[in-house]
């Protein structure tokens, strides 16, 4: 199997929400207006500490598409899929472009927000009276 080096991301980024492994940078984002099985899906340039399945046929809402799942390299949980091939014209820019799935990502501001840590000094109830 070997090593997993994982690329560190500079900026604001999306990173798996299982293992907090960068995923894709924000300025990568394309639309946040795409939709998959489980929900919300958002459509990137690109992404990074992926491992990519095998292409299959799939018909989606937008048509016909060849796509193959994406995996983050560090914990094996599918994030999403990658668009190898489109079949209609109108599609063809979606082609080369990643979709992670919304429930499946968290963005670096969620992630920060999540450790946030209230360190104003306040009173309690019995300090009051």
């Amino acid at each position: 199997m070997g090593r997993i080096f994982a690329v560190e991301l500079e900026g604001r980024s999306y990173r798996c929400r299982f293992c907090r492994t960068h995923l894709a940078l924000a300025e990568d984002l394309i639309s946040k207006a795409f939709h998959c099985r489980r929900g919300k899906a958002y459509l990137f340039n690109n992404a990074v500490n992926i491992t990519i399945g095998a292409p299959e046929v799939r018909m989606m809402l937008s048509g016909l598409h060849t796509v193959a799942d994406i995996f983050c390299c560090c914990c094996g949980q599918i994030v999403g899929w990658k668009y190898e091939s489109a079949h209609e014209k109108t599609q063809k820019y979606k082609e080369g472009k990643f979709v992670l799935e919304r429930g499946r990502i968290v963005d670096d501001v969620d992630f920060n927000a999540e450790f946030y840590i209230d360190s104003r000094a306040s009173m309690s109830d019995a300090e009051d009276a």
